[in-house]
């Protein structure tokens, strides 16, 4: 059997698998396959090593300042690999994404994705295909985009008067009048399974959740959610 189809499972977390599989990542086109816990098992790595590094630290004599250098700096290395990991990983989904949604093609191959690669690429293509079905399908059909929103996130307060503009876009007090409409398009939900943090077609953050919690999310959200059997809708009473 090929080397490069062989799954990495069960192998213990160092700082030179993570570096072997920054440079697979690297040198090959294709997602590779990762053990299912990878994550896991990076987060027991790190704090492993972090925990080594306060633990020592506490030891007089016994901790020079060059060794307390090196351990920081193995610490900030093995983030580093993690994070270009990552970083790699995340373009080849996005590419994925687009090939599924550009192409409806249902051979893109999934199996390398993890549980939390996967709900975002599925998030992806749902995205995707929402803007190609608003902007690129009503061009081809002589029609303008006409009904196009755009999605502003707001940090700070805005006096109902104040019109603050931020890269070309106004926003003004119709800003909490759309987002009083956001909310009421939403679908309260309750969880089968435990679901990790993901980012919605808004662009926010959501969860991570656990089996049985409920929550209130965006339609769209929603019924990816309910379609991959993830969730189940609740009937709010009138």
């Amino acid at each position: 059997m090929d080397d490069q189809e062989v799954e990495i499972k069960d192998i213990v977390v160092t700082f030179d698998t993570l570096f072997e599989i920054l440079r697979n990542e690297k040198t090959k086109e294709d997602l590779q396959k990762l053990h299912d816990t990878f994550f896991q098992d990076f987060v027991n790595y790190l704090k492993d090593k972090q925990n080594a590094f306060g633990d020592q630290k506490e030891q007089q004599g016994l901790f020079e300042g060059d060794e307390r250098e090196k351990k920081l700096q193995q610490i900030a290395n093995t983030k580093k690999i993690l994070r270009d990991i990552y970083d790699r990983r995340e373009k080849k989904i996005l590419n994925m994404a687009i090939n599924k949604s550009r192409f409806a093609s249902n051979i893109i191959d999934t199996s390398a994705l993890l549980d939390e690669e996967n709900l975002f690429y599925e998030m992806m293509v749902s995205l995707l295909d929402s803007q190609r079905g608003k902007v690129l399908d009503k061009l081809l059909n002589c029609e303008v985009p006409s009904d196009l929103k755009v999605e502003i996130k707001e940090t700070s307060t805005i006096d109902s008067n104040e019109i603050v503009k931020k890269e070309g876009i106004e926003v003004s007090s119709e800003v909490k009048k759309e987002s009083t409409e956001e909310l009421a398009s939403t679908k309260l939900v309750r969880f089968l399974m435990a679901v990790p943090q993901f980012i919605g077609e808004d662009m926010l953050e959501y969860g991570p959740f656990e089996e049985e919690d409920v929550s209130k999310l965006p339609f769209e959200i929603a019924d990816v959610l309910i379609q991959k059997e993830r969730v189940e809708e609740i009937k709010e009473e009138s």
